[in-house]
C-alpha cells in the first residue's frame, strides 16, 4: 500500500520515454539521465511521445514499484459494440 511522506518529491522527466523500458530500465535513467537516486523513495514521472502513457516509478521499503497508465479516448458511439449483425 503506497502511503505518501511529507519529504515526498516528485520528479518529471522532461521529453519523451521510450515506454517498452520497465523497472530496470527506467531505474537506470534516473540514474544515468536525471542524475538523481532511484532509491531515494522520491516518485519519477515519465510519458510518451504520443502522451498517453504514463510510468511512475518509485522505490518502496523493500522494492520498485512501478505504476503504468495509458489513456484512453472512449469511442463516440459505444452502443455499436452491443448490437447484434
Amino acid at each position: 500500500m503506497f502511503s505518501p511522506t511529507q519529504n515526498l518529491k516528485i520528479h518529471i522527466a522532461l521529453g519523451s520515454t521510450d515506454m517498452r523500458k520497465s523497472i530496470d530500465g527506467l531505474s537506470i535513467l534516473v540514474s544515468e539521465t536525471l542524475n538523481l537516486d532511484p532509491f531515494s523513495g522520491h516518485m519519477f514521472v515519465f510519458c510518451n511521445r504520443k502522451q498517453n502513457i504514463l510510468k511512475i516509478l518509485y522505490w518502496d521499503r523493500n522494492g520498485f514499484c512501478l505504476w503504468h497508465k495509458r489513456r484512453w479516448k472512449r469511442p463516440q458511439q459505444p452502443e455499436k459494440w452491443f448490437q447484434d449483425p
